[in-house]
């Protein structure tokens, strides 16, 4: 059929309107696409760790190597980043601890207060104990305020907590919960207690041991996942109350391989039964349990309690982020869709820190 020059023109004419309604719709609806995705602050720094408080401050350590006489060490400084682009050095690594011998540390982990106003610090430390250039390792929990200023242990001359990791205060103002790995064991833990006012700390729940805690700190509690020293018995999720030292167990569950996360308001917990079941269970009704099929990795409860936030893959690796829903297991990836070294979540859920990989830089961003 031959068609004339006005219906050419006409097809000209429609094409050229619908592209231009295309263009209108990308142009409108990319403001607030920009608006979601641009990040509060972001800093170049080399975050090792870091923790987000519920402010929206950031807590991160960062790499810092010495020359001690002949020797390379380590002696990591901590900022305060806030989501206004400023930041402060609070913690500087070299002058942090005096030694008359080469002493290294790494921070490991950070961790705030549920007030924001303190933070526990964990670090690995490794000093030269002899002129062969021998050394020793250990681990150790600092107790600082977020000045960075040491607060004291009672009846000691230092404000450690020795061979203690992943310490967290409690809502308690004097109150300081922590692990210790079990002398017969590398998969079993302790649960210690330390009031810093009082003195030094010891191990409380004595005869249970642990493989998974997570802190419930406003509530001066926890969730753990309790085995025999044997690792032969039953598996049993708990509860621990770390001021009175009483146990509740909330179920004993077929199968756990890692992870344990607690939500906001303190009541369902999640973890892996196996590596592709993510398993949900509510505290008030905790024999009943949810389960959700998807990969492994690292989660972290959304604000609301109806969505988890999933890094997939080890933890050490990189991974995308993405929300599953509870209890559907839809996949929602947030953040560009992006792959990211590391991440972090306020405890209120409302804001997430990440590092993407190899640029040395931290972005914080609002969490809807």
């Amino acid at each position: 059929m031959n068609r004339g020059p006005q219906f050419r023109e006409l097809h000209v004419t429609k094409l050229a309107l619908l592209l231009a309604a295309a263009i209108f719709i990308c142009l409108a609806a990319a403001p607030l696409t920009r608006a979601q995705d641009k990040p509060l602050a972001s800093f170049k720094l080399d975050c090792r760790t870091y923790s987000v408080s519920s402010d929206g401050r950031v807590a991160c350590a960062v790499f810092r190597q010495l020359k001690f006489e002949h020797y390379t060490i380590e002696r990591d400084n901590i900022w305060m980043l806030t989501s206004n682009g400023k930041s402060k050095l609070i913690v500087d690594g070299e002058k942090l601890v005096k030694s008359p011998l080469p002493f290294s540390f790494s921070i490991q982990r950070v961790a705030f207060s549920p007030d924001g106003h303190r933070l526990t610090v964990q670090m690995q430390i490794d000093q030269v104990t002899d002129a062969e250039g021998n050394t020793h390792q250990s681990r150790l929990v600092d107790l600082m305020t977020d000045e960075g200023k040491e607060i004291p242990v009672a009846g000691t001359k230092t404000s450690v907590i020795e061979d203690a990791i992943q310490a967290n205060w409690l809502a308690d103002p004097d109150s300081v919960a922590y692990l210790v790995r079990d002398a017969n064991s590398e998969l079993l833990y302790n649960v210690g207690l330390v009031h810093p006012s009082v003195g030094a700390g010891s191990v409380i729940f004595k005869g249970h041991f642990f493989t998974a805690v997570v802190w419930d700190a406003p509530r001066n509690a926890a969730v753990a996942i309790e085995r025999d020293e044997a690792l032969s018995g039953p598996i049993k999720l708990v509860r621990l109350d770390l001021l009175h030292g009483t146990e509740e167990t909330l179920a004993t569950l077929d199968g756990y391989i890692g992870q344990l996360a607690l939500s906001p308001n303190g009541d369902k917990v999640a973890y892996f039964r196996d590596g592709d079941a993510l398993e949900i269970r509510s505290l008030a009704n905790p024999s009943s349990a949810v389960t959700v099929n998807c990969a492994y990795g690292t989660v972290v409860w959304g604000a609301d309690g109806q969505r988890i936030l999933l890094k997939r893959g080890p933890e050490k690796q990189l991974g995308d982020l993405v929300w599953v829903s509870i209890p559907g297991g839809n996949l929602t990836p947030i953040l560009h869709d992006l792959i990211y070294h590391s991440f972090a979540v306020s405890p209120d859920a409302h804001y997430i820190a990440v590092t993407e990989p190899g640029n040395n830089k931290i972005s914080l961003y609002p969490l809807p």
